[in-house]
């Protein structure tokens, strides 16, 4: 059974209503959730004159801060559980895989809008990527279409 669970999170308004799933799931295996957000690799911030305004080393503990905390206001579903924050800077396929191995993850949870036609044909989503290159379980998890606006 799984015992360790890493949710990858991108998109605050998508991800809500899947919670209370991941948790249940996590909850019943007496389980660990480890939430990740992947962001881009900052550089320096330069203002339109040319001057330098944040370094990258102060840009990447200012948007690692920002993200910790919006992941951390996930943690109330998990009461009772053990979870973790973490924040990783760089392409978000690669960064997942390498969190799911540093962490020993048996499920990967990825919540999906579940692009379809040409899109999907071109680009890829990061969760059928996964899906084809991860070695842990990937479980995909779909919001409710008014989650998507649809």
């Amino acid at each position: 059974m799984a015992k360790r669970f890493l949710v990858p999170l991108d998109h605050r308004s998508l991800a809500e209503p899947s919670m209370a799933i991941v948790a249940d799931a996590a909850r019943a295996a007496g389980g660990t959730v480890r939430l990740l957000h992947v962001a881009p690799v900052p550089g320096i911030v330069v203002t339109p004159d040319g001057r330098t305004v944040a370094y990258a080393d102060q840009e990447t503990s200012r948007i690692e801060a920002q993200h910790l905390d919006e992941l951390r206001r996930f943690e109330p579903t998990f009461a009772g559980m053990a979870v973790e924050a973490v924040v990783r800077f760089g392409e978000p396929v690669e960064e997942i895989l390498a969190e799911s191995d540093s962490f020993g993850a048996d499920v990967i949870v990825v919540m999906t809008t579940c692009r379809n036609g040409l899109t999907r044909t071109l680009l890829g989503s990061v969760a059928e990527q996964l899906v084809r290159k991860a070695g842990p379980v990937v479980m995909l998890l779909r919001p409710a279409a008014d989650a998507l606006g649809t």
